[in-house]
């Protein structure tokens, strides 16, 4: 890897600041003062240093963000803020991307990260990794909706779903509506919306609790993130 690239990447500046840095002989490679900005290096098998400071460089990183509505999930956007404007400067540098997508009005767990192979996993359409979700939805749910999604239901496009797990949490008969969580396997566009307009009822709000086998943090506020732990990426890579 080029030396101006790690540094950046390692949160010393940007591309144009950290060749600042190596001109002025402030950085150690094994020793040695290096000026060339665009010399490789490998961080597995050497020493880096600025003004003295080990670098400790990391290649991937992986965060959980509790999504708020409003905000989209993508890398850019002309018209909405993005995941990305919700994160430091700092934990930029890698160029993390979100996982998958979560709708505009949609919350919940959303994972960012610039580990391409980890985003294939998790999205693959053939590895069916199940999505857990709470949602609102105006309309009575009822056994005959459970039975419906357990069988698969056919979407307004007439792309037939893999069998929900649908489970009611609570019926309000007098206000007529409904709190329930779905688990499915697929991610379709609009998929939990539309599953619940198959059978004639309307999500009013929807939030991802679980992605594979990864719970969302409920301590993060929407808008908040942090690293994953070890433990957390491992949880990701088995499900």
């Amino acid at each position: 890897m080029r030396l101006d690239k790690l540094l950046a990447h390692s949160g010393f500046g940007t591309r144009k600041q950290v060749r600042g840095i190596i001109k002025d002989e402030l950085v150690q490679v094994d020793g040695e003062v290096v000026i060339d900005h665009g010399q490789h290096v490998d961080p597995d098998k050497q020493e880096i240093r600025v003004q003295n400071v080990v670098v400790n460089y990391q290649e991937f990183v992986y965060f959980m963000l509790n999504k708020p509505a409003g905000v989209i999930s993508a890398t850019e956007d002309r018209m909405h803020e993005t995941v990305l404007d919700l994160l430091e400067p700092s934990d930029m540098y890698h160029e993390p991307h979100p996982v998958g997508r979560l709708d505009l009005d949609t919350e919940g767990l959303l994972i960012l990260t610039n580990d391409g192979k980890l985003t294939h996993h998790l999205t693959s359409p053939n590895r069916h990794v199940s999505k857990a979700y709470f949602a609102v939805v105006e309309g009575l749910v009822d056994e005959s909706d459970v039975a419906a999604f357990a069988e698969g239901l056919t979407l307004d496009d007439g792309y037939e779903t893999l069998p929900g797990e649908l489970t009611i949490l609570e019926v309000d008969e007098a206000e007529v509506y409904s709190q329930i969580e779905l688990i499915i396997q697929e991610g379709k566009f609009h998929q939990v919306k539309r599953m619940f307009e198959a059978v004639d009822k309307e999500v009013q709000f929807l939030k991802r609790l679980k992605m594979g086998k990864l719970s969302l943090d409920e301590t993060l506020a929407p808008g908040e993130y942090r690293p994953l732990t070890a433990e957390e990426v491992q949880l990701l890579q088995d499900s």
